[in-house]
């Protein structure tokens, strides 16, 4: 059960009539819908049109003009709105990709082929003789009377956009860009591109967004309305672009350019002593109480100085104080490097998150600083795999090396691991259920689990990403997802004694030349997210239930303040 090759099928073109409403109506035949993979990526697209757009989507009531999402053959879809009583966005056999199914729907809100606009004579040959005889009217293109281009360049990097060889009765190319260093990335399928999402937000006339709430680099001088305090330590938060102890560079351009990030140091000060750094108020507006703290902190100070994040709820818009819980905490050894970090949260009412340095009980050369701050009303990836000097390994590591990830958990307690195969010009990523510490006490086999694997696009704002992304779903009646103590076989890693399923996943999964096109590696550095969710109530719905945020024990600090920092007190940025 994995993401292979696919077939695109001919979209039908329209433009008489655009959907304009923000909210799209959504609606799936439990005879004809998509399967159980496809489901979960659908809502899984969903989310990213939510995260990245004005666009939300709910399930149908009882509107005329509604997208029918359904199981058809290949993967099709009208432009617009065209029809009534469910228009169709058919995702068939092998179309359960993320980038195919934004593809399709973009089409079903009224987005065209790019290769499809007026002006793209000046971009891009099509080579007609390539093409399949039947098949030449998927090249046409849409006058300047029946479309437009919203004034936004052409963008070779839209999901939009046909690949080189799309409809070839050759495998020879049928489009050839007249910029060479694109021939190769255009009909790209990983998601959305920034350019698709400014066409999509002008066709609805609006520029806002469902589920992001805020993207700080510290670029400038005002810190994103943050306010700062402290007690005792010398100086507190500042911003900078470079500190004694390290971090040398911020972040965002990793020295490019000049950039600028948050410190606190650790050199001075009394044990106790705290630096704090709030951001401004934010209300959550969404059904479930869910939001995805993301940023990257660079740690060198003491190993028992912390870095404490909280959030500070409030009541209404007259409470001052708020209430102030402990979500998270980094302590220990220095990285000596910036780490990316992710925090789930569960904001009910108005609140802040809180940033503060507390001040351990060892001498300290450094600090801590943090940098590139994405907040969202949207579910963590539940774990973090970071693999330093990854394209070294991938070039210069044996043909068909393997590099595995630590035992991970899903929220409901299985054991699993991914592997990467270094192929040195390109890698595959598989995915296996392993032996964990609760297998005695869960359901066998593991029925309708989603695992899904991300490779980052580390692009400093969230909106801006377009990552790489596989998916694996547990089929009960795949041997491979029973029990690994019954079905897997029996290794040794690191001393200790493992089980291991089979391995699913897909063999080329990105090649050295698309890692290189994007922040997929910065500096040196690969980091992939792991989740791995129920899905089982799909079967007989169509969405998931709010997710279930991991318990995880935190030492609250001694004598903490309960704040909030006062707005004049030590706010100015350095």
């Amino acid at each position: 059960m994995f993401n292979g090759p696919f077939s695109m099928i001919t979209e039908t073109l329209n433009t008489k009539t655009l959907l304009r409403h923000s909210m799209v109506n959504a609606h799936c035949d439990s005879v004809c819908c998509p399967g159980m993979n496809a489901k979960a990526l659908i809502l899984q697209a969903f989310e990213h049109f939510r995260l990245k757009t004005c666009i939300d989507f709910r399930p149908r009531q009882s509107e005329e003009y509604y997208m029918s999402i359904r199981r058809n053959p290949g993967c099709s879809s009208y432009v617009s709105r065209f029809v009534k009583n469910g228009q169709v966005v058919s995702i068939g056999n092998r179309c359960d990709r993320l980038g195919i199914i934004e593809h399709e729907i973009m089409h079903c809100l009224g987005l065209h082929h790019e290769q499809s606009r007026y002006d793209r004579d000046d971009h891009i040959t099509i080579i007609w003789d390539n093409i399949k005889d039947g098949l030449q009217r998927n090249f046409y293109k849409i006058s300047q009377g029946e479309s437009t281009t919203f004034n936004a360049p052409y963008d070779y990097l839209s999901v939009m956009h046909y690949g080189k060889n799309y409809f070839s009765k050759n495998s020879e190319n049928t489009i050839v860009t007249k910029l060479p260093q694109y021939q190769d990335k255009i009909g790209q399928r990983l998601e959305m591109s920034p350019i698709d999402v400014y066409k999509l937000n002008r066709l609805y006339n609006c520029n806002g967004s469902i589920s992001f709430m805020e993207h700080c680099d510290f670029t400038n001088v005002d810190v994103c309305g943050m306010s700062f305090c402290k007690k005792g330590l010398a100086e507190g938060w500042k911003r900078i672009s470079d500190a004694a102890g390290g971090p040398y560079t911020d972040h965002t351009t990793l020295g490019k350019t000049g950039g600028y990030f948050m410190h606190a140091s650790t050199a001075s000060g009394q044990e106790g002593d705290s630096a704090w750094l709030e951001t401004k108020r934010m209300s959550p507006t969404r059904k479930c109480h869910v939001q995805c703290l993301q940023f990257y902190y660079y740690h060198s100070g003491s190993q028992s100085d912390q870095l404490n994040i909280w959030i500070r709820e409030f009541r209404d818009k007259m409470d001052s104080r708020g209430n102030l819980r402990l979500m998270d905490q980094i302590t220990g050894e220095p990285t000596n490097d910036w780490q990316f970090h992710m925090v789930p949260l569960n904001a009910a009412k108005p609140f802040q998150v809180v940033f503060e340095v507390h001040k351990g009980n060892e001498k300290s050369s450094g600090g801590f600083s943090i940098d590139d701050i994405n907040l969202s009303e949207s579910e963590c990836p539940h774990n973090i795999w970071k693999i330093n000097n990854f394209e070294r390994l991938l070039t210069n590591t044996d043909y068909n090396s393997y590099l595995q990830s630590p035992v991970m958990y899903s929220t409901d307690g299985y054991a699993y691991q991914v592997i990467t195969a270094l192929r040195e010009t390109y890698f595959g990523v598989y995915f296996r259920l392993v032996s964990g510490d609760n297998d005695s006490t869960l359901e066998w086999p593991c029925t309708w689990r989603q695992a899904n694997i991300i490779m980052l696009d580390q692009n400093p704002h969230i909106q801006q990403q377009m990552s790489k992304q596989i998916t694996v779903t547990t089929d009960p009646s795949f041997s491979a997802f029973d029990n690994p103590y019954l079905v897997g076989k029996r290794i040794r890693r690191h001393g200790e004694s493992l089980h291991v399923n089979s391995a699913y996943g897909v063999r080329s999964f990105l090649s050295l030349e698309q890692i290189r096109s994007r922040d997929f590696l910065k500096g040196g550095t690969a980091v992939f997210l792991l989740t791995m969710t129920d899905i089982s109530s799909l079967q007989h719905k169509s969405s998931l239930p709010c997710p279930k945020q991991r318990q995880s024990a935190i030492t609250y600090p001694n004598n903490y303040e309960r704040g909030p920092c006062n707005k004049g007190l030590n706010t100015k940025a350095g």
